[in-house]
């Protein structure tokens, strides 16, 4: 199967890791994707060199000087294309994230099809790209801000969505005028190779220059390193880890430059005794089990009132008996593999270290066997039981480890929910008004994201996308985050015959 994906993506036998339209000759070391479903090689890819790099930035700045010139509407009838033709190849393109990172195949196409909705999104965009009047307080002078292009846009993505967070950045940002330069992640090339090439072919098909979409795949040493330092590249948005983001944000801000950061989340639920049950259980299994654990919105507390903390305690362990763990290809698979045997040891020793502090296991855990499971990657979801005052809590492990915590006041369970370097995403499921305006309140959530009676994953693309503290304040996505992408102009015209000063100064030398 997986080779009639790779055929009608073309991304057959070895592909290069760089390009801007047409790709480099290729002469970096040979980085190899292999399938966490099955341990087999999907492809090989060639690595970019740092001479491939400097031809890829080249191209992206010159590309600039010329997009930025197209109106914006026109920008965004280019981007409405590359939505239409994401929609050609949904299903191929959904099996390959499916086959490179694990997801099951319903979240892989839905990862295409977050990429065709801000597509249609950033067309819309095009259009309202809006500066605000201000009155000036000087006579015959109008004063207006308007918003320019700001240049090529660097874009380091992560393996968990390896093509959605890239169409993110680049369709706000190409509508914006700036041209975009990505760096995948290395444990998911051929997705973004993928979705590189149906971009290409619009362009291609509108008669537009190379360098619009370029890609430079490479390790971090050599062409991360090189990217975020480059001085000609003006904004870096990064999705990764904290430790990423906090050096991408000084070498960054080292050079005077912009960056938008979407780094860890720790995310939690608070359960009050006013919740639907039900509907919370539901939440909770996806937020906590989608993409095996590995999304930056995996729910990973649950801050449960005592006097319903047995009753959903027992509901969630026969939710997670009945999750079917196996190949994501499969319809009736809901978790499919972790990314790889790190992730799966990086799972086990937090386990140890919550039994050490004194959590219990309630459910799962468990490094699973025989058959397919013998490529080593595939766990059982687990929940503990923990007080809340455990050191483990503060910290992110990318793995579907669910912590339950007990609370008897509201504000106690904020408490709880906040104290964590982390804050993207929240949930509080109440059907008490006070309960959940208390939870959307200043003393509330202190988290980008705060949702009522629906869970922490799943974030629609018409928002602005990102959180606080650790997870770097950036945000993408829909609302206003184009502003990110381009740099604000005041403009202040003088339409009379005198020239008055500001603050009423006075000087003449008459």
């Amino acid at each position: 199967m997986s080779e009639s994906i790779l055929e009608k993506l073309d991304i057959v036998g070895e592909q290069a890791g760089a390009g801007t339209g047409t790709w480099q000759s290729g002469a970096g070391e040979i980085l190899e994707s292999v399938s966490p479903i099955d341990g087999q090689t999907l492809g090989r890819v060639r690595c970019a060199t740092l001479n491939e790099y400097e031809q890829v930035l080249a191209s992206s700045v010159q590309a600039f000087q010329e997009w930025r010139k197209v109106p914006a509407p026109k920008r965004g009838e280019i981007v409405r294309q590359i939505g239409n033709a994401l929609r050609e190849y949904k299903k191929e393109l959904g099996a390959l994230v499916t086959l490179e990172v694990g997801k099951i195949r319903a979240e892989g196409e839905g990862e295409v099809q977050e990429m065709i909705d801000i597509a249609d999104f950033a067309l819309g965009q095009s259009r309202m790209l809006y500066g605000l009047t201000m009155p000036s307080e000087r006579p015959d002078h109008r004063m207006y801000e308007q918003w320019q292009p700001l240049g090529p846009v660097g874009v380091i993505s992560a393996f968990n969505f390896p093509a959605a967070v890239w169409a993110w950045n680049a369709m706000i940002a190409l509508i914006c005028g700036n041209t975009v330069i990505w760096k995948p992640s290395s444990k998911a090339p051929l997705s973004a190779i993928a979705a590189i090439k149906i971009a290409w072919r619009v362009f291609r098909e509108n008669g537009l220059p190379q360098g619009l979409m370029s890609i430079v795949i490479g390790n971090r040493k050599d062409i991360g390193e090189t990217l975020i330092c480059d001085r000609r590249i003006p904004l870096i948005s990064a999705t990764g880890s904290v430790r990423m983001g906090r050096h991408i944000a000084q070498v960054v801000a080292g050079r005077l430059g912009k960056s938008i950061l979407e780094l860890g989340g720790n995310n939690a639920i608070i359960v009050t005794p006013n919740a639907d049950i039900d509907l919370a259980i539901r939440a909770i299994v996806f937020g906590a089990v989608g993409t095996a654990g590995q999304r930056c919105t995996t729910t990973r507390r649950i801050i449960v009132h005592e006097t319903i903390f047995d009753k959903l305690s027992a509901s969630l362990i026969k939710a997670y008996q009945q999750i079917q763990i196996g190949n994501p290809l499969n319809d009736n698979i809901l978790m499919g593999p972790l990314i790889d045997r790190e992730a799966v040891s990086n799972m086990q020793t937090a386990l140890e270290e919550v039994k050490r502090q004194g959590g219990q296991i309630l459910y799962g855990g468990e490094v699973l066997s025989g058959g397919i499971y013998d490529t080593g990657t595939y766990v059982s979801p687990c929940i503990c039981k923990v007080s809340a005052d455990i050191p483990i809590l503060k910290e992110e492990t990318f793995a579907p480890i669910l912590y339950l915590i007990r609370y008897k006041e509201l504000n106690e369970a904020i408490a709880y929910h906040n104290d964590v370097p982390q804050g993207l995403s929240s949930a509080i499921f109440t059907n008490n008004i006070r309960e959940a305006e208390a939870f959307l309140s200043y003393a509330g959530s202190d988290c980008g994201i705060a949702n009522v009676n629906i869970g922490t994953s799943g974030a629609e693309i018409g928002g602005a996308f990102g959180g606080e503290k650790d997870t770097g304040g950036g945000r993408e996505s829909g609302s206003d985050a184009w502003k990110a992408y381009m740099r604000r102009q005041t403009c202040t015209i003088n339409w009379s015959e005198s020239l008055p000063l500001a603050q009423g100064i006075k000087f003449d030398t008459d």
